[in-house]
């Protein structure tokens, strides 16, 4: 589910980009004997068009666009180190200016409140609204999700595309020099200890909640890449 979901969320900031970034990541992803036969290039983009086809759907309903969705979706997922504007931009890959105006009308609506942090003031954080929460729960594409996952699991190597796609992923973070705002239990700085959980950046403890958020601040050692 993070792969789809990062799928969803990055696919206009690397759709011009993926052709060039696949030349580079090829060498790197690793047990994907389907590369001969089928260029992983087209089924990435295959893939967030139909998502994005189902998304642009449940908005259009709502009244709202896939960017309201993005950034309502991240604003739910995200944790209090990436709870910020600056965060969600870097997240969404598109101007400042545009992210701005996102927020100004999904505040204006009232699915998103602004706190300023009160060690910073300068710091702006991000949460949804009751009725923010309410919106994304009918604007996701759930059904295609669950109906995607339902005809994977009925393989016998689902492992196999999880690792595959996990890889394909982490890859073309890095060959576009992306953050991976990985979940916070799979990070380096992840860390078990007898009173909890800890991370290991900012030495600061973390809830149960915390670790199952996404952070702008993850970093992920994967073998092979």
């Amino acid at each position: 589910m993070e792969v789809l979901n990062w799928f969803t969320h990055n696919t206009d900031k690397f759709a011009v980009r993926l052709g060039v970034i696949f030349d580079k990541i090829r060498p790197y992803i690793v047990n994907l004997s389907i590369m001969e036969t089928i260029d992983v290039f087209d089924l990435i983009e295959r893939m967030s068009a139909l998502i994005r086809s189902e998304e642009r759907k449940k908005c259009a309903a709502l009244g709202l666009q896939a960017v309201h969705l993005q950034a309502l979706n991240y604003i739910l997922r995200c944790n209090r180190y990436s709870d910020t504007p600056a965060a969600l931009t870097n997240y969404l890959g598109m101007t400042r200016g545009t992210v701005s105006q996102t927020l100004s009308l999904l505040e204006k609506k009232g699915y998103i409140t602004k706190t300023t942090d009160i060690h910073d003031r300068r710091v702006i954080h991000l949460e949804l609204s009751k009725e923010g929460k309410n919106i994304l729960e009918q604007a996701r594409p759930a059904e295609l999700f669950i109906k995607a996952s339902a005809l994977l699991k009925q393989k016998e190597n689902i492992e196999d595309y999880e690792t595959t796609f996990s890889n394909a992923l982490t890859a073309l973070q890095k060959a576009n020099q992306s953050q991976s705002f990985g979940q916070c239990k799979t990070c380096h700085y992840f860390t078990t200890t007898d009173d909890g959980f800890l991370c290991g950046l900012t030495r600061q403890p973390l809830s149960q909640s915390d670790s199952e958020k996404i952070c702008q601040e993850h970093t992920v050692v994967l073998r092979g890449i």
